[in-house]
């Protein structure tokens, strides 16, 4: 019994907060927020007598919205300014989507009355479709004249009015070709080469590789990058991968020789005393004690070595004004390294560490392009990261 009434408490509480938050709503003019409430609230058991002060709420709050739309549209219909007109579509939709939300619960009663509640509906079609079109023609002039200028950020403004235009009106006029247009115009199209200011070859392969955009993932909708110029497209900035030093150091060989030793366990031995006579235990038996000998290894490590370390500078070009306008420092190092070993004497007293080496072989060393295009794996990570992180725009 006790717990019945204490969740009847808990609803009533909390119903009682919904009304009053709902209330506070409209008290502050937040018309269709407290209608969402209301019609949430009123979806269960909307006849039952403690869902009466929702209807009630319900119809003050759809009641003022509806005048205070009407009211705006009438001064905004009066004002005849272009840069109203989304407003007024806008306004009418909202009309109308308010009426569809409560249309479904309805008829809602009033039980004290006997009778329903009142929502005056209205039909705002020829509205609607008024005032889309009269949105639509605006748009689609101010986007043929923001199209007629040379601006790029003008042909992005004229861009996204196309594509609103499409939302709310599909195939309206040329819209869809303009669109293409408004992108093409809009887009900053950048050329990315690379340039060679040391006196060593670029592999072509690493050129290549490292101006492979498609798998930089760069575009984005206003840029477009291009390792490869194409025709009929004008080219807004420049990305530049100048290479200016190229150092690949002598293959080297070194040999380090040096000596390991280790005492084991070599079976046993009569422990002797300082008289080198055999101390005997109290039975009179000689002593016996674990015999330890030293044993030698004699390493001779070779180590392959040979490193190239690639300098560059990222540079970004306003091919309008022929102006830098940001650079980057760029550098990579790529090693070889090849570590093999010989030995004379007991492979047993050598460390762990060492063993390995004993497997090895001496390898061909890389030539001199294999070990710039090693270095340009890590160059182009680099690279990339560059790009990624400085936009043009």
């Amino acid at each position: 019994m006790q717990k019945n009434t204490l969740l009847v408490s808990i609803l009533f509480l909390v119903f009682s907060c919904g009304v009053k938050t709902t209330q506070s709503l409209i008290s502050d003019g937040n018309y269709d927020e407290a209608i969402n409430r209301a019609v949430e609230a009123l979806k269960s058991n909307k006849d039952s007598k403690g869902k009466q002060d929702y209807v009630y709420l319900l119809e003050e709050a759809f009641a003022k919205a509806k005048d205070r739309d009407l009211r705006n549209l009438e001064m905004m219909e009066k004002e005849k300014n272009p840069a109203s007109l989304e407003l007024i579509y806008n306004t009418y939709l909202q009309l109308n989507n308010r009426q569809e939300k409560i249309r479904p619960i309805l008829p809602l009663k009033l039980l004290k009355q006997g009778k329903n509640a009142q929502f005056l509906f209205d039909n705002y079609s020829d509205q609607i479709v008024n005032s889309k079109n009269a949105l639509s023609k605006y748009l689609y002039e101010n986007a043929q004249a923001l199209l007629k200028s040379s601006n790029k950020l003008n042909y992005r403004k004229a861009y996204d009015d196309l594509v609103y235009i499409e939302s709310i009106n599909p195939n309206y006029k040329n819209v869809k070709k303009l669109t293409d247009d408004a992108q093409f115009k809009g887009t900053d199209f950048v050329n990315v080469y690379a340039t060679n200011e040391t006196n060593m070859v670029i592999p072509t392969q690493l050129q290549n590789d490292l101006l492979d955009l498609s798998t930089y993932g760069l575009n984005d909708k206003w840029t477009v990058y291009h390792n490869v110029r194409q025709k009929k497209v004008s080219y807004d900035y420049g990305l530049i991968l100048n290479f200016r030093e190229i150092h690949i150091s002598p293959e080297q060989i070194k040999e380090k020789e040096f000596i390991q030793e280790k005492e084991i366990k070599d079976g046993v031995k009569t422990l002797l005393d300082s008289r080198g006579r055999p101390v005997k235990d109290s039975l009179g038996r000689p002593v016996k004690v674990d015999n330890f000998k030293k044993i030698k290894i004699r390493i001779f490590e070779f180590r392959q070595f040979k490193a190239c370390q690639v300098t560059a500078k990222v540079e970004y070009v306003d091919f309008k004004t022929n102006q830098l306008l940001q650079s980057f420092p760029l550098a990579s190092e790529s090693v070889f390294e090849n570590i093999y070993s010989t030995y004379r004497g007991d492979r047993n007293a050598c460390d762990e560490k060492y063993l390995g080496n004993f497997n090895n072989r001496p390898v061909p060393f890389p030539n001199n392009e294999q070990m710039v295009f090693d270095t340009g794996q890590d160059l182009k990570a680099k690279f990339k990261n560059i790009i990624v992180r400085n936009k043009f725009r």
